[in-house]
């Protein structure tokens, strides 16, 4: 049987299994799953379910949420969400553009700190587009305000 994109789950699973001290039948008999089944499952051949998973984190005291992260279930979820929220932000009319990317830029490093990578497509670059009356507001010349295009002092970079 071909290996699923889980062995990183299955080895996640065996360390902390390990760590709990727990034998693999012991870690079934907790989780409610049988021992051939979750053998297969730290050996990457099986993919199990949010439900099983979420068994097996109980069994092990640890969050469902990183086992559903480790095996992928959350992926797409997480990139949705990301999404929205860029979204929302860039969409807020009470925010300045240079508001809405400093905010985007705080985001992004908490993504970052909590390991979860940069966002490709959705982040905030000083070329976005922004409501031209935001500029105006920020800087009369149109230029946002401290946005490092005058040669004047030291240049600052977020995060």
């Amino acid at each position: 049987m071909a290996s699923l994109n889980v062995g990183n789950l299955g080895e996640y699973l065996r360390e902390q299994r390990r760590s709990a001290q727990l034998s693999l039948r012991q870690l079934a008999d907790a989780a409610g799953v049988s021992n051939p089944y979750l053998s297969q499952i730290e050996r990457g051949l099986r993919k199990p379910s949010a439900e099983v998973l979420q068994q097996v984190a109980k069994a092990l005291r640890i969050s469902a949420e990183t086992l559903y992260v480790r095996a992928g279930i959350l992926d797409a979820e997480r990139d949705r969400s990301e999404a929205e929220t860029r979204a929302a932000v860039l969409a807020d009319p009470a925010l300045t553009g240079r508001q809405k990317q400093v905010l985007l830029q705080i985001y992004e490093s908490f993504r970052k700190e909590n390991g979860f990578g940069g966002a490709e497509d959705g982040e905030a670059t000083p070329g976005d587009p922004v409501d031209a009356r935001d500029r105006t507001a920020a800087d009369p010349a149109g230029g946002m305000a401290g946005d490092g295009d005058d040669d004047t002092g030291p240049r600052r970079t977020a995060g």
